[in-house]
């Protein structure tokens, strides 16, 4: 171990960083920094490597080799690194949530707004299957948002999936793991609550999740990308567009009382006032279009 080993450690750590930070936030890619910085390849092929030859390693008591095979160093200094960002940001989003939501939101729907143009642009041809997944995903994520927006959920095996599509959709560039929880009812729960309180019961099943959409449905990713690539994205984008009404800053939320908790099941929406906090949101909102734009750019030169 030496100066230039820890450097080189330290600046994957410091990436991890980045990326973790980006996916707390909604409509902010943790893909799209990986790009930018420079560990996206390196990152998909680390996960692709968890395969019989690692097992067979390790049965073997080759850990060394293991090491290799898999890239573990990279990934252990990687992941540190979004951890020590996501616990950080998410105490600073429960103050910001707590005492400014309408800012929040409309933060979150500036960023959301400009994601759907730059994740539809990486469609390469519109054809007759692709439009119809597109409206289809509108379609359903409509009646979703107007069904049940923003349900919570703390049962197990949901917080399994949410651990699961979450991640995957953080090894994508311009998708964001942390506005599928939104859609999913529990980006509250598990990147404010369970994570500043500690809460093992959520943050348990959660991890179980990402570690099975890690190793396993990034393959699936991977594989419907390639073969299908333009009805994924043009499925996505629609998924994203029709859902984007849960993200309307003025809304008041409906609680029912189960048993001895309080859940949110939906939210009232109402138009704004012409106000100084209306202004604010506005420059909140204008805020997060431009930082995609800012991103998406970056990322373009870097590719």
């Amino acid at each position: 171990m030496n100066i230039t080993w820890i450097k080189k450690q330290l600046f994957v750590f410091l990436r991890g960083a980045a990326i973790g930070s980006a996916n707390v936030i909604p409509g902010v890619s943790g893909g799209t920094i990986a790009l930018i910085t420079g560990v996206f390849e390196r990152l998909i092929n680390a996960l692709k490597s968890f395969d019989l030859s690692s097992i067979k390693m390790l049965l073997k008591g080759d850990f060394r080799g293991f090491s290799r095979h898999v890239d573990l160093i990279f990934l252990v200094s990687l992941f540190c690194g979004i951890g020590v960002a996501i616990i950080s940001f998410a105490r600073i989003l429960d103050f910001m949530f707590r005492d400014y939501p309408v800012y929040c939101w409309a933060f979150f729907l500036g960023l959301v707004f400009a994601s759907i143009f730059f994740v539809g642009k990486t469609i390469e041809r519109w054809h007759p299957g692709s439009i119809l997944l597109f409206i289809a995903g509108t379609v359903v994520a409509v009646y979703v948002s107007v069904a049940a927006p923003g349900t919570e959920n703390d049962s197990f095996w949901y917080l399994m999936l949410c651990g699961v599509v979450a991640i995957c959709c953080m090894l994508l560039p311009g998708l964001s793991g942390s506005f599928v929880l939104i859609l999913m009812g529990n980006y509250h729960l598990v990147m404010v609550d369970a994570v500043n309180n500690l809460r093992f019961d959520v943050l348990i099943p959660i991890a179980v999740g990402v570690v099975a959409g890690l190793i396993a449905f990034s393959h699936v990713l991977s594989w419907l990308l390639k073969r299908f690539h333009d009805s994924t994205i043009a499925t996505l984008t629609g998924f994203i567009l029709g859902s984007i009404g849960i993200l309307w800053p003025w809304k008041t939320s409906v609680i029912e009382i189960f048993g001895e908790k309080e859940k949110v099941i939906g939210y009232a929406w109402h138009l704004p006032q012409m106000n100084a906090e209306f202004v604010v949101a506005l420059i909140c909102c204008v805020s997060g279009i431009l930082i995609i734009y800012a991103t998406e750019i970056l990322a373009k030169k870097r590719s």
